[in-house]
């Protein structure tokens, strides 16, 4: 069964630290691309980082330089190392794969890979 389930989530102090983890199983991890998104205002979708199976990462504007993607020590996980968190940065994050190149990069920007195997989401909240 293809699963991805999330970890890592918890309170943090503004300008606090956090590590999110993406575990995988159930399919090839190496031949898919990863995402993490977050749930915006009023139930939307939020994207914030795009891990490709190329090895191209991509972040929302509203992330950069504070947050980084990339692939666990493990080679079925993706870890989302978050730093200087934000009161805004509170919300649901959850990972979602598809295979390479399935979906093109706009469709991950815009939340359009429903298609996608996705998790159940782990809670981040940044006090303050």
């Amino acid at each position: 069964e293809v699963r991805l389930m999330e970890s890592g989530g918890g309170l943090v102090q503004a300008g606090g630290s956090l590590t999110l983890s993406c575990t995988a199983s159930g399919f090839t991890f190496e031949d898919h691309d990863m995402g993490w998104f977050r749930q915006g205002p009023e139930n939307t979708c939020e994207w914030v980082s795009f891990v490709g199976g190329d090895g191209i990462i991509s972040y929302a504007d509203s992330v950069k330089g504070r947050f980084t993607a990339s692939q666990g020590d493990a080679k079925n996980t993706v870890i989302l190392r978050m730093n200087d968190l934000k009161p805004d940065d509170t919300s649901v994050y959850v990972c979602a794969a598809a295979p390479t190149d399935y979906y093109a990069d706009f469709e991950w920007r815009h939340c359009a890979v429903r298609s996608a195997k996705w998790g159940q989401g782990t809670n981040v909240t940044v006090s303050s």
